[in-house]
């Protein structure tokens, strides 16, 4: 008897297994899909990661700081509009960096488009975009004033 017993629990078993492969096919097959799509859906996000770093840094080199909203609509910078205002008040390139805040080569190098003002910078030359010709001497005078007298070394 026990040869019927085992033959009849070896038959229910090969069933249940027979059954249970047949009902979970299609949740592997599924899960088969599921896992293809995640993976070129990772596969996407890493290029548009890529694709958003290479643009940051391009516009890093292209547009020089970023722009907030309010930012943007106050103050905009072009290289020609710099040496035309610097023109129209007829002084140099080292008076109009010390009117700002830089040095004259700096100054140079943003009309000539190899860098660009900084956010400080911007707000700087904001508050002197609509300064006259005169205003702007008075202040490059009182500059003058202000700082202090340079000594020359002591020779030997």
């Amino acid at each position: 008897m026990p040869n019927i017993a085992i033959a009849f629990r070896q038959e229910i078993t090969r069933l249940a297994r027979r059954e249970i492969r047949s009902q979970t096919q299609g949740l592997r097959r599924a899960s088969a899909h599921f896992r293809r799509d995640i993976a070129d859906l990772k596969r996407n996000s890493s290029k548009l990661k890529a694709e958003v770093a290479r643009l940051t840094r391009r516009r890093g080199k292209d547009a020089g700081p970023p722009s907030d909203a309010s930012n943007a609509a106050t103050v905009r910078f072009t290289a020609k509009g710099l040496v035309s205002q610097r023109k129209r008040l007829g002084i140099a390139a080292a008076d109009y960096g010390k009117l700002i805040g830089v040095t004259g080569h700096t100054v140079y190098k943003w009309e000539h488009g190899s860098s660009h003002p900084r956010r400080a910078q911007l707000s700087a030359l904001a508050s002197i975009r609509h300064l006259g010709k005169t205003e702007a001497l008075a202040r490059l005078e009182q500059m003058r004033k202000k700082a202090p007298a340079r000594r020359s070394p002591k020779r030997k």
